[in-house]
């Protein structure tokens, strides 16, 4: 999992090639190496989309009256092809007094010049997406550990539960517990915080229906449609929640929580809460709410005239399955 590791001027000495997908950690890499550079007379920002033959040589070129300069070149790989052979050459002999600091998203795209920067000896920093539950919970405790501070595992969450999956909302809300509570936090911490939207996200209202409890899944869906709450992602947390019944469904019978949150990439408390939710459940029911879940997806991302309507019929249908 990546972290807010302390970068010298040492590190920093020719390229370096921030990697990743992660906005938000993207950002803090090059924040903390343009940091590390020292003072600089000149910061510069440049997206290599951008770039026209040259002007990277004429952006590089020593300044008459002296003094460093960094150099941040955004999204190396969207840059055409000579630009790129510009960047892999640069690399390759950078300007004395100048730090020159790449992002590349990664992936096929501009692989060839994410290997030429390897090959000429920049530096690689891997700010790889989060995706995994788990990650997402460390991601969390690293936050409040920067602030000096300490969240208990209900408080973990309870944040993922009322904010979802975005890295830079999640920073956003660690942030400000940090800064407007004291003491450990804790469920009711953030449930003081975040009650609307703990009370109805697309997760809690996935958990009601699963669960069968058909009047408050849908009080929690109106409520979450009159805050704000994106219908894709009270779908996508519907998605997840039938997913989740069929994963931990489908393992072997006194396979422990441990080894069935290994598998499927969840914390092994998820696991518990997945098990009791499986009462009522057969294999057939979760392929059919599965089946609800897609037609429903499909609605809410333009097939249908109501994303509401299309929502509140695949609540009640998801229920349906699991009472047949």
């Amino acid at each position: 999992m990546p972290s807010a590791a302390p970068v010298s001027p040492a590190d920093i000495a020719g390229v370096s090639v921030v990697v990743g997908e992660e906005d938000l950690l993207v950002e803090r890499a090059v924040a903390r190496l343009v940091q590390a550079a020292g003072p600089a007379d000149d910061v510069r920002h440049v997206q290599a989309a951008g770039l026209r033959p040259g002007e990277l040589a004429s952006l590089t070129a020593p300044s008459l009256f002296g003094g460093g300069c960094v150099i941040v070149l955004h999204g190396t790989a969207d840059a055409a092809k000579n630009i790129a052979d510009e960047i892999a050459s640069l690399a390759g002999d950078p300007p004395p007094e100048t730090v020159l600091v790449l992002t590349h998203a990664g992936g096929a795209k501009g692989k060839a010049l994410l290997a030429a920067l390897g090959q000429r000896g920049a530096r690689m920093i891997e700010c790889p997406k989060v995706t995994r539950m788990g990650e997402r919970m460390q991601f969390i405790r690293g936050e409040f550990r920067r602030a000096g501070r300490t969240i208990e595992e209900s408080g973990v969450r309870a944040l993922l539960d009322a904010l979802g999956n975005d890295l830079r909302e999640l920073a956003a809300a660690c942030a400000q517990l940090a800064a407007d509570t004291t003491g450990v936090v804790d469920q009711a911490v953030v449930a003081r915080y975040y009650r609307g939207r703990a009370e109805a996200s697309g997760f809690t209202v996935a958990d009601r229906a699963v669960e069968g409890r058909l009047g408050e899944a849908l009080e929690l869906l109106r409520w979450a449609l009159a805050v704000g709450v994106s219908p894709v992602l009270i779908t996508s947390g519907l998605a997840q929640g039938v997913r989740l019944l069929g994963r931990v469904g489908s393992a072997p019978k006194g396979q422990s929580d441990a080894a069935v949150a290994a598998e499927a990439g969840m914390p092994p408390w998820k696991v518990d809460r997945v098990r009791q939710q499986l009462r009522g459940w057969t294999p057939e029911g979760v392929g059919r709410a599965l089946a609800v879940v897609a037609r429903a997806d499909a609605q809410v991302k333009g097939e249908g005239t109501s994303a509401g309507y299309a929502l509140e019929v695949a609540i009640r249908d998801i229920v349906a399955c699991r009472a047949r």
